[in-house]
């Protein structure tokens, strides 16, 4: 079934599963499934919310099931079923740790694929790759999937989202740790994202994607060249293109819809939610042309975009951006951080939003991103009993559906 620019979305949350007693990483997803479902499969329907295995064997991710119109609980469904996931895990001593990356997990040593459905395509991927970098094996993020009809709506969806994406990790960044030290990026995510396909930069490109606005051009300009790249390396043609493509948008031709891929996982699903909420209005904002016209944001070449994305993950809601043309695409006269015009943007939408969505982008508008607030809770000490100390409490947040107050 196709829908709507904005008439339904589709929400996937990753997590990892760590040890109770030292929150190490623990591979046990399929011990997971075998739980619930009492067998190792790689989707399970939960009602609305299904669970499904990803690369590695210790992460699982929650997702919709299926399109869905209703924003406003849905923190509450993916709330219930981490709580459910909890509940089965209490059996392996486990549960699971939010956040977009483990500050202290070494995944040269403890990285593990995924060994069963789907196991041929991870083991290919960990060929051409090599899966053990945090790049792979220690990223967790939330994608946020928008429909579109037709070429029309695609253009204004792809023209609007190119432009929003380099100032989106301003508000989601979460990962400022790897192995146990300050990488000096607030999102260390995206920074490794960058790069860990550079064996085939076709796959990536620039992470914003290009200026294509049609599907017969998207075929043509990212897609053919993706399969021309990985001909050689895929010579049993088990690897699909929508996969591959792994920019920080990608069009899905497939189901219709462009998925976000910049977002990192947040402390809690409330927090994912208003995230996405927020992302979603003033994305409505910018296909409306009410600030500006669909030329105008057609015109950005990725390589102007990229910049400014490329600061942004360094230091997020924080960055100052002086690019005055990008500013003026959000009728922004002055120079302003990051998190001003987060600011600026919310006070344009916040009529759309309800209430309870507010509350949770005031306190993220106010308080700064998670990897801020982590960066708080360190207080620069990063021994590895206080870093534990505060991703303990981000397991909690997770518990408690609850934000992180350092």
């Amino acid at each position: 079934m196709s829908y709507r620019l904005f008439e339904v979305f589709g929400i996937e949350l990753e997590y990892m599963l760590v040890q109770n007693i030292n929150l190490k990483i623990t591979p046990i997803v399929d011990k997971l499934m075998i739980l619930k479902n009492g067998s190792i499969i790689s989707d399970i329907s939960n009602g609305e919310i299904e669970w499904s295995n990803e690369l590695v064997a210790h992460v699982v991710e929650l997702k919709t099931n299926g399109p869905t119109n209703n924003l406003e609980s849905l923190d509450v469904l993916f709330h219930e079923n981490i709580l459910e996931i909890n509940s089965l895990l209490i059996a392996e001593n486990a549960k699971l740790m939010p956040s977009a990356s483990h500050p202290l997990m070494n995944p040269e040593t403890e990285m593990k694929l995924w060994e069963h459905h789907y196991s041929e395509i991870y083991s290919l991927y960990n060929k051409i790759f090599d899966c053990r970098g945090h790049g792979w094996s220690n990223v967790q993020s939330m994608h946020l999937n928008l429909p579109f009809y037709g070429d029309e709506e695609f253009e204004k969806l792809h023209a609007a989202i190119r432009i929003l994406l380099p100032i989106i990790p301003a508000l989601s960044a979460s990962s400022p740790i790897f192995d146990g030290k300050s990488t000096g990026f607030l999102d260390s995510r995206m920074e490794v994202y960058k790069t860990n396909q550079k064996e085939i930069p076709e796959m990536t490109g620039k992470v914003i994607p290009e200026q294509v606005f049609s599907k017969e051009d998207y075929i043509k300009q990212i897609f053919e060249p993706i399969n021309k790249a990985i001909e050689p390396f895929d010579t049993d043609k088990i690897l699909d293109k929508h996969f591959l493509n792994s920019r920080g948008a990608i069009a899905r031709f497939d189901r219709n819809a462009i998925e976000i891929r910049v977002i990192d996982i947040q402390e809690c699903p409330k927090a994912d939610i208003a995230i996405a909420v927020l992302i979603i209005e003033t994305l409505k904002l910018l296909v409306s042309e009410e600030l500006v016209a669909l030329e105008d944001q057609k015109k950005w070449h990725e390589d102007d975009l990229f910049p400014i994305f490329n600061e942004v993950i360094k230091d997020a809601e924080k960055t100052k951006i002086s690019n005055f043309e990008y500013l003026n695409l959000f009728d922004v006269e002055k120079d302003c951080s990051a998190g001003d015009l987060w600011q600026i943007l919310y006070q344009r939408v916040s009529e759309e939003i309800s209430p309870k969505h507010r509350r949770s982008i005031e306190f993220i508008l106010s308080n700064g991103s998670l990897a801020t607030r982590i960066q708080k809770g360190i207080s620069n000490d990063y021994s590895v009993e206080n870093i534990k100390s505060v991703y303990s409490r981000l397991v909690t947040c997770l518990e408690t559906n609850d934000f992180y107050k350092p």
